[in-house]
């Protein structure tokens, strides 16, 4: 099998192409494109692969543009460092994707899927993953409206320190400890503040990622954050939230 790696990312390119090697000596990587200029020249001519690795952020630009270039007639796989949400979009589309850093029997298992389905991708699909894409990519807010006194004022999301909650009244907390009642919920606001600046702890705090000064293991299963502006209950990951938590860290 014939397959093509576009990864801007050299290393990452020589991992999955170690990988195939490791479930099938006889894949062999004919091409490798790390940018979007050149993938779109390379697929003018339609290249001769059985499978294409698209990695989705390339050095210059994304690689759904390639789709607004040519047309590619193989299947694909792509590659992605999304977080859980731009995963359950593909997912719900129908595509294959490989989280990185890839492993063994994640990247097994999309080969059985190709091998098993052995269609090409349709027009209609490509139209469904750029939907997609323009769905995990939508604009989070970067600013709030509070009323401080007779003044209305904005603070912009990287002042934040914390959304909390207190007997049904959702309060925002700037880094500099200054608290302003707000008319959002704190489940409303999950879906409005971008997901890897931040993380619902636990039932009452949502928190900003640069807010975090420590975190360390607490009893029970659970987590506790040195930051300020928080009282010790406050401060603890519930031991739900703690496994993605830690994904969230990590992205």
């Amino acid at each position: 099998m014939k397959v093509i790696i576009v990864e801007d990312e050299k290393l990452s390119a020589e991992h999955l192409a170690l990988l195939l090697q490791k479930i099938d000596n006889s894949i062999e990587v004919v091409h490798y494109f790390d940018t979007v200029k050149a993938t779109v020249k390379a697929f003018k001519t339609q290249p001769q692969a059985d499978l294409l690795f698209l990695d989705i952020h390339l050095a210059d630009g994304n690689s759904f543009e390639i789709f607004n270039e040519v047309k590619i007639e193989i299947p694909i796989i792509f590659t992605t460092a999304f977080d859980k949400y731009a995963i359950q979009a593909f997912k719900q589309n129908s595509i294959d994707y490989l989280l990185k850093p890839i492993s063994l029997n994640d990247l097994q298992f999309a080969l059985d899927k190709y091998h098993k389905q052995q269609q090409t991708i349709s027009k209609n699909l490509i139209e469904n993953i750029a939907t997609a894409y323009q769905q995990i990519n939508k604009q989070y807010k970067s600013r709030f409206l509070v009323k401080h006194g007779q003044t209305i004022e904005t603070i912009e999301t990287t002042e934040i320190h914390h959304f909390e909650t207190q007997e049904s009244l959702s309060f925002l907390v700037t880094s500099k400890n200054k608290r302003f009642a707000i008319d959002y919920t704190l489940e409303q606001l999950e879906t409005m503040l971008a997901p890897n600046s931040f993380f619902r702890i636990n039932r009452k705090i949502i928190i900003h990622i640069k807010s975090i000064e420590k975190v360390s293991t607490y009893f029970n299963g659970r987590l506790i954050i040195k930051t300020n502006h928080l009282d010790d209950e406050a401060r603890i990951v519930s031991r739900e939230r703690v496994s993605n938590f830690k994904k969230w860290l990590d992205n």
